[in-house]
């Protein structure tokens, strides 16, 4: 049985309290350095049986990505996934909203153990070889050792890759290691549920926006897009 280390005390709620405490850390990144062609982003999920319903909701939101990240050049997304045994899987590059939602909407869930420090290790893989910008990871337990999960999560930071952890439900080892995620990669965190879609698209769009175009684009997107997402302007003024 894996290992359910304590790793700090619980952040945030499926309340406007959260999403503040999101805000304020994206708000609070540096600024994405400067290079030529579009902003590149990791787009993760978990895939194991207990996600499903949250997969629906999370392939009909993605969208929005693409939506805030065009108007500062754009992006480029890879979707990753684990499920079953042992079973992770990377898709190409792509820079068309309805491709991604294609590529998600033939995935289905399958029961397994989660893989997040094999996720971390891919992402960090990725970030020495080529140009990452971000990393969206979105899940809602944990089942490994939390201390690897950990290591790898320093690792990114490090290489200055941050991660946008997004939780479904109340697990209490996810709620504790997610956070802590975040923090060692310098991200951010929230939770969500499936009765907030449009919370999800706006922060989705968010992090789109960042990894495209950096602070000054995410300041343009909240200021456009109001609700969760004008939190981040608050923040950063």
């Amino acid at each position: 049985m894996a290992r359910k280390t304590e790793v700090g005390p619980t952040k945030g709620t499926a309340t406007s309290s959260a999403v503040d405490d999101f805000t304020r850390e994206v708000a609070s990144l540096p600024p994405k350095t400067a290079g030529g062609g579009r902003g590149r982003l990791l787009f993760a999920m978990d895939a194991t049986a207990s996600r499903e319903p949250t997969w629906d909701v999370a392939s009909t939101q993605q969208g929005e990505m693409f939506v805030a990240a065009s108007e500062v050049g754009g992006i480029e997304v890879r979707l990753a996934f684990y499920r079953g045994f042992d079973e992770f899987k990377v898709s190409r590059w792509t820079s068309d909203g309805r491709e991604l939602a294609r590529l998600m909407g033939a995935v289905r869930c399958l029961a397994g153990r989660t893989q997040i420090a094999r996720l971390l290790r891919y992402a960090a893989e990725q970030r020495r070889e080529s140009r990452l910008d971000a990393v969206v990871f979105v899940g809602d337990c944990c089942e490994e050792d939390v201390d690897e999960v950990g290591h790898e999560a320093g690792q990114l930071g490090l290489l200055g890759l941050p991660v946008f952890v997004f939780q479904e439900g109340d697990d209490r080892v996810a709620s504790r290691l997610f956070p802590q995620i975040a923090k060692l990669t310098r991200g951010a965190y929230c939770k969500f549920d499936r009765s907030s879609p449009g919370e999800l698209k706006r922060l989705l769009g968010a992090v789109a926006a960042y990894a495209a175009g950096g602070r000054a684009a995410l300041l343009k997107y909240g200021k456009e897009q109001g609700g969760a997402a004008a939190l981040l302007t608050n923040q950063m003024k």
